[in-house]
């Protein structure tokens, strides 16, 4: 028998625009882990509003975050599909193309909570693994019920228990707080405040070439 193959971390998003908290997860997630982290941004989110910015200006901001960062790198499967990005369609394509291979969704607490709002959201149950980054202070409490009863029995502690199974158990990820969010650099952008920082130098160079954001009236309505 040949070696099993490697886990797949798919960190999917709208990165409208990516910025240091979306690289903070990802770098936590590859140093727990030991695997390459996808960045994996979305065409047509059904989930939110349009993003603010269009798809190739994403990915380009995301290509420009992830130079030069061992260990990240730009999955493009979603952009290249048409019609919207519904994550069952994209871990069904994945499942049938390499059905044993150990695959995890990376993803913030607050998009875990709200999973439950996800179309066929406990068909990726048993698609993918789950990684959660959450920091210090978020538990279970938030959670709605009927997500604490489906995931019953998957939480595991160990990073390696995901290597075991193609799918279907949830690991914790602890990582650091940062500031940055996308609905807050689109907000100080909009407004003309200092927001440079909350971005790789190159995402923010990108930014400013393109002149995204500047009149980004609806900024808040997305995260």
């Amino acid at each position: 028998m040949g070696e099993a193959p490697p886990l797949l971390v798919l960190y999917g998003g709208t990165f409208d625009p990516v910025h240091e908290g979306h690289l903070a997860v990802a770098r936590a997630a590859r140093d727990l882990l030991g695997v390459p982290i996808h960045l994996m941004p979305a065409a047509d989110p059904p989930h939110r509003p349009a993003p603010g910015a269009g798809v190739s200006a994403r990915v380009a901001m995301l290509e420009h975050a992830v130079a030069g960062e061992p260990g990240l790198q730009v999955d493009r499967r979603e952009v290249e599909r048409p019609g919207r990005s519904w994550t069952v369609d994209t871990l069904r394509a994945q499942r049938a193309a390499e059905p044993g291979r150990p695959v995890a969704l990376l993803l913030g607490a607050d998009g875990f909570r709200g999973l439950p709002r996800w179309k066929e959201w406990r068909a990726l149950l048993d698609l993918s693994h789950f990684v959660v980054a959450e920091r210090d202070g978020d538990d279970d409490a938030g959670l709605p019920a009927v997500l604490v009863e489906a995931l019953a029995g998957r939480w595991v502690t160990s990073p390696d228990a995901l290597r075991t199974a193609p799918a279907g158990l949830v690991l914790r990820l602890r990582q650091p707080l940062h500031p940055a969010s996308a609905t807050e650099v689109r907000r100080r952008i909009a407004a003309g405040e200092p927001w440079a920082s909350l971005v790789p130098p190159a995402v923010a160079a990108e930014i400013r070439e393109a002149g995204l954001y500047a009149h980004g009236a609806d900024a808040d309505a997305r995260l």
